[in-house]
């Protein structure tokens, strides 16, 4: 049970006002006077912080969004981080419809339904939407989509990045660098579990279609943030008893990225294939979720020299 405690807030216009008083109790929870159209429409992106998330339920649109907009009963979202800050201007595509009603909002998505969810503010520059069947809440932070730094999201979330092709294929391997094993490496693969983030990868021949690729290999794979240097990241292929592959991950554009094998020397170009824009049709329905993750920090200097 949510224990409300009611306070006045000083509203300009559609903006929450900077000047506010915060008041917190037991589960951190405050309701203000704000109004719920007033509250939503106060910023025009809302970013889903899904580490905050609180309770053991989900609510799928959310679970997936990593950010929300409010628009004259129409809602959209970022899906994806494939063309995130170009796709429908910054907003993402329409995901569904939404009516005000008492306490909240009623949500009317294309692929998961009815979702009445309660709305809560909870400062000036956050607001929570609680899903009352599952006892879970979500909290979401406000941004203006002109200033709304897309790059952060895009870089904190690379491993999902991976995730939006059925496939990579191999493009490119440079002459300079020693012959290893990852030369015969074709095709790779990612995706996730509900404990683990997978790769497979496949040698058969360049041309071959999706469909009819034969995955050699599977494994675990880890994407790392790099101390003090945000835009690089790294990433490991555990092969098992043969150890871990180890590269520099560059994002070259939304469909290319570069390998680089600091051990061989060697760079690789791979061209996603088969983009997975989620709830289009076409589509599988059982698509990306977002987990409470962090990256971890591997204490490395940049080998690659361009």
């Amino acid at each position: 049970m949510k224990t409300k405690l009611l306070f006045g807030i000083l509203i300009i216009g559609t903006l929450v006002s900077s000047c506010y008083t915060e008041v917190f109790i037991e589960d951190d929870f405050v309701e203000t006077g704000v109004s719920i159209d007033a509250a939503i429409h106060a910023y025009d992106l809302w970013y889903v912080d899904i580490n905050e998330t609180r309770g053991n339920g989900e609510v799928p649109f959310l679970q997936r969004a990593f950010t929300i907009t409010f628009d004259n009963g129409s809602i959209y979202a970022n899906n994806n981080i494939v063309g995130i800050g170009k796709t429908g201007g910054g907003y993402g595509i329409e995901i569904g419809y939404f009516d005000i009603i008492n306490g909240g909002i009623r949500v009317r998505h294309t692929v998961d339904g009815n979702w009445p969810l309660e709305v809560f503010v909870v400062n000036a520059k956050s607001i929570e939407l609680y899903d009352a069947t599952s006892d879970t809440s979500y909290f979401l932070r406000g941004y203006s989509q002109r200033t709304f730094d897309y790059d952060t999201v895009f870089y904190d979330n690379m491993k999902y990045f991976l995730q939006e092709y059925d496939a990579w294929v191999k493009t490119y391997t440079s002459q300079e660098g020693a012959l290893n094993d990852f030369d015969a490496e074709n095709y790779v693969q990612f995706f996730s579990s509900p404990s683990r983030d997978i790769f497979k990868s496949s040698i058969d021949e360049n041309g071959t279609y999706i469909s009819n690729l034969v995955w050699d290999y599977e494994g675990d794979y880890q994407v790392y943030d790099i101390e003090n240097d945000f835009t690089l990241k790294t990433l490991t292929l555990d092969y098992g008893y043969l150890g871990d592959d180890y590269f520099e991950l560059y994002v070259i554009n939304d469909s290319t990225i570069e390998l680089y094998h600091p051990t061989s020397g060697t760079v690789y170009e791979f061209r996603g294939k088969g983009y997975i824009q989620y709830l289009k049709s076409g589509k599988s329905t059982s698509e990306k979720k977002r987990v409470k993750s962090t990256n971890k920090v591997m204490n490395v200097t940049r080998q690659r020299v361009n």
